[in-house]
């Protein structure tokens, strides 16, 4: 199967792996899932720890890119297309952070499977998000 990792999801899958549930962290390390992470979360990370809101002790915001690739996960860009529609991405209350709202519409849109804790989430199932934690 292929997902995607939420930003959280790819952090501790990179830092603390203790924090992943036992079924994302299977899906994690099966060689036969094809895992992905956004360049939507390579920025959130950045813009967060220019903010302050992100902090990593040794590791620089330019190392993910590295990390991600070492773990075997796959880098997906964000294209014009998913930019383009992604108004069509219904709003709920509550939850307007556009980092997630972005994550989101690109696994609807590339058919991924998203994996995150954040329970929020799951508004979205109705709209055609898989999501799995």
């Amino acid at each position: 199967m292929t997902y995607v990792l939420d930003t959280h999801a790819f952090i501790w899958a990179v830092m603390e792996t203790g924090k992943l549930s036992r079924n994302a962290y299977g899906i994690i390390t099966d060689r036969d899932n094809a895992v992905n992470v956004s360049a939507i979360s390579f920025w959130e990370i950045s813009l967060k720890t220019g903010m302050g809101k992100f902090s990593f002790a040794d590791v620089s915001t330019e190392d993910f890119p590295g990390y991600a690739r070492e773990m075997g996960f796959g880098i997906i860009d964000l294209r014009e297309n998913e930019a383009a529609t992604f108004h069509k991405l219904p709003a709920k209350e509550g939850h307007k952070d556009p980092f997630d709202r972005m994550l989101i519409w690109q696994a609807i849109t590339k058919d991924m499977t998203l994996i995150s804790a954040d329970r929020s989430f799951a508004r979205y199932e109705q709209d055609g998000l898989k999501l799995v934690w």
